[in-house]
């Protein structure tokens, strides 16, 4: 039963940062993709940033130069690094991990349950 488990969010002043983290368990297979997405009230669920194994991200334009991501394989482990929050930036945040079938090579995408990120004065 793969987890993921998602923590680090909260309510954050304009301006401030918040640092999300997202622990992946209950598989051996191997993680290819790490990332983020958000979605806002009445609003889609669309992609904060990505990264592979080998450490290729790739941002949302809305993101860029403002968060980072980052990832360490041995823990299976994902953050979000983001500074100079704005409040369009409140929505929950849901890690994504795409997992590798051993037997042919095909990937399955699991979500975590979201944490809440408000950013308010």
């Amino acid at each position: 039963q793969v987890q993921l488990v998602e923590s680090g969010g909260g309510l954050v002043q304009p301006g401030g940062s918040l640092r999300l983290s997202c622990a992946a368990s209950g598989s051996a297979w191997r993680i290819n993709v790490m990332g983020w997405y958000r979605q806002a009230p009445g609003n889609q669920r669309v992609l904060v940033a990505t990264i592979t194994s080998t450490g290729t991200a790739n941002y949302s334009d809305s993101v860029k130069g403002r968060f980072t991501i980052s990832r360490d394989n041995a823990k299976n482990t994902v953050y979000l690094q983001m500074n100079s929050l704005e409040p369009e930036d409140t929505a929950d945040y849901y890690c994504y991990t795409k997992m590798v079938v051993p037997l042919d090579n095909s990937e399955i995408g699991y979500w975590g349950q979201g944490t809440q990120v408000t950013v308010s004065s």
